[in-house]
């Protein structure tokens, strides 16, 4: 059995070009346009060097070449990449185009563009977001990948056990991170909350049901898991008010080309969905 590119190479999108050689013709202008990427986020492909090199080091499986473990994962990583940099869905090759969805805890069925609207971050945290913590209206794609790329460089995600086979399977999945930098988000009352960056480990689980046609496109993904689990976390160590602006020393994150967020979160870096909002 032959598996599509997404399947084998966990950064496989990362080299797609706006040009399909679905043809003859096409193939030839691809040897012109080959240096022109799809059309990305930040103008050019993100850079997964750093997060890559994280996950190697720091993940909890090593499934060999050829498991269906693998392969789920490499599928997931690229839904992620594409999901998060890629901006028209219409370029998304790890999802059926006639057919897909998503959805989070139950919530009710969205689709790509949905996602383009609200961000990876803030369809993974659900419609209201965190009581107190995180307001998912007060948060943009923009907004959300650049507060949570400032309090984790890296937020990898990796399977950690397998249920099924295609065309349907079942993930247990495991996402983490190291909150090396604060936490800090506007609410709705005006109000800017912060949270002093731990130096620990942020680590959370969840599991996918995750749904492909005969080209191993996505269909169907529906992600269960607790998005307070990672709040609690990130603000273990008290919410405090906070005035704007920066303390001495203290930088926030900028999202550039040459470093991408990761994988995204959860979600990104996992497959997500629109829906309810959680309470601490």
């Amino acid at each position: 059995m032959s598996f599509p590119d997404y399947m084998l190479d966990p950064n496989a999108v990362l080299k797609d070009s706006k040009h399909p050689s679905s043809s003859c013709t096409w193939l030839y202008i691809n040897l012109y346009f080959a240096s022109l990427d799809a059309q990305w986020r930040y103008k050019a492909a993100p850079n997964y060097t750093n997060t890559n090199r994280v996950f190697e080091e720091t993940k909890s499986t090593n499934w060999g070449e050829g498991k269906l473990e693998l392969l789920v994962q490499n599928l997931v990583k690229n839904w992620e990449k594409e999901a998060s940099y890629k901006i028209d869905a219409k370029e998304w090759r790890t999802i059926s185009q006639d057919k897909y969805e998503f959805r989070l805890n139950g919530g009710p069925a969205s689709n790509a563009n949905d996602m383009l609207r609200i961000g990876t971050y803030n369809a993974s945290i659900g419609e209201h977001g965190v009581k107190g913590v995180y307001e998912t209206k007060e948060m943009d794609f923009h907004s959300s990948h650049k507060l949570f790329k400032g309090v984790m460089k890296t937020f990898n995600w990796e399977v950690v056990e397998l249920i099924g086979g295609p065309p349907k399977v079942a993930i247990k999945w495991r996402h983490w991170g190291v909150m090396s930098g604060n936490y800090r988000a506007k609410l709705s009352s005006g109000r800017t909350v912060r949270a002093k960056a731990t130096g620990k480990l942020i680590e959370v689980f969840g599991m996918t049901t995750a749904e492909v046609n005969d080209k191993f496109q996505v269909t169907s993904l529906e992600t269960f898991w607790e998005p307070d689990q990672m709040f609690r976390q990130l603000v273990e160590g008290g919410l405090e008010d906070f005035e704007e602006g920066l303390d001495v020393g203290e930088k926030v994150e900028a999202i550039e080309p040459e470093e991408g967020a990761g994988s995204a979160a959860p979600g990104a870096t996992c497959p997500i969905g629109l829906n309810r909002s959680s309470k601490l």
